[in-house]
This record gives structure tokens, sequence and C-alpha cells, in this order.
């Protein structure tokens, strides 16, 4: 089933109390992410709307996607005091298990960090005098991938400017030469 309009054209603003959560959500989120979420509300404000299902018969919303934004306005007080209470929602018309496969593939196109962009943002920051506590904070890192990352970006830079390659046949070490 494929829709006639986009329903982004439709964002609204709901009281947040009205919108619930479904209880089919596989999807969770470890706290150092809901934290860098939370600090992403406040530095960006909410740039995209939660996914909701209008229930007519308890006039009530249930959320289809972006659960976490939806908890993080109703944990958040300074969030939910500048948003007044209400959640930039978009309505879709499905039934339940075609909500349910929304979810899934809303949360699944998320996809994943590449691991060398990751490093050569970090690299980046770092050459433009960027703090570690502050790649940290802003980029949501611990200090161990932060390190980690460091340490990836670090290596790439010492192989940049030389030839390296692996050999096809690697000489015998003595000991290996002794025992023929």
């Amino acid at each position: 089933m494929s829709v006639d309009k986009s329903p982004v054209y439709g964002v609204k603003a709901v009281p947040v109390e009205k919108v619930f959560a479904n209880d089919y959500n596989p999807n969770v989120v470890a706290p150092p992410e809901m934290k860098l979420l939370e600090l992403s509300i406040w530095e960006d404000g909410f740039t995209m709307p939660c996914v909701c299902y209008y229930d007519k018969d308890k006039d009530r919303y249930i959320l289809v996607d972006g659960y976490h934004r939806y908890t993080v306005l109703k944990t958040s007080k300074r969030i939910y005091q500048r948003e007044n209470g209400l959640l930039p929602i978009v309505v879709i018309d499905k039934d339940l298990s075609n909500r349910m496969s929304s979810t899934i593939r809303h949360n699944r196109a998320r996809g994943m960090h590449n691991i060398e962009l990751m490093c050569h943002i970090v690299a980046e920051l770092d050459k433009a005098g960027m703090s570690d506590q502050w790649i940290m904070k802003n980029i949501g890192m611990d200090r161990d991938e932060l390190l980690r990352l460091k340490q990836i970006s670090g290596l790439a830079d010492l192989f940049a400017n030389h030839e390296f390659s692996i050999p096809d046949e690697v000489a015998p070490t003595e000991t290996e030469r002794k025992s023929y």
C-alpha cells in the first residue's frame, strides 16, 4: 500500500499526554545514546516528527516510530517546557500488522555508522582543536570509543604516504632456519 501524499506534509503538534507507546517495538537505546538524543533535541530541536496512528475511539495517538524522541520529551523537563508539552507528529492510517511492519522498517532503515567515516570526523575535530571532552559530549562517545577511533585514525596516518604490502611468502625466522 503506497500513499498519495507523504505524511510529513501534515506535521502537527499534539499534547504528549495524548500520545502512547505501542506494545510491540523491539528497539532499545542504551543510556549514553539516550543522553545524546536529549542533547540533540535540546541543541537542534525536534528535526523529525514522530509517526503515529490516530485511534478515533479513544481520541489518542499510538506511536509507530519515534518512541525515544517521545520519551525524551516526557522525561526532559527543559525540553518539555520549551516545547510546551507538544510533540511533533505525523499520522499514518494503517491496521495493526502494517503499523508493526512500519515500526520495524523505520528501526532497521537507520543503519549503522561507518567506522572509517567516524575516524575521519574525530580526526577532523581533533585537528580543529576540539577537546576530547567536547568530542565525547557532542558526538556521544565514551572515552574508550574515542580512544579506539583516534588509534585507528592514527594508524591510518602512519601509513598514509608509505607503500605497504604483505609479501606472498614470508622469509623464515632464525629459529625456523635452524630447524631445517
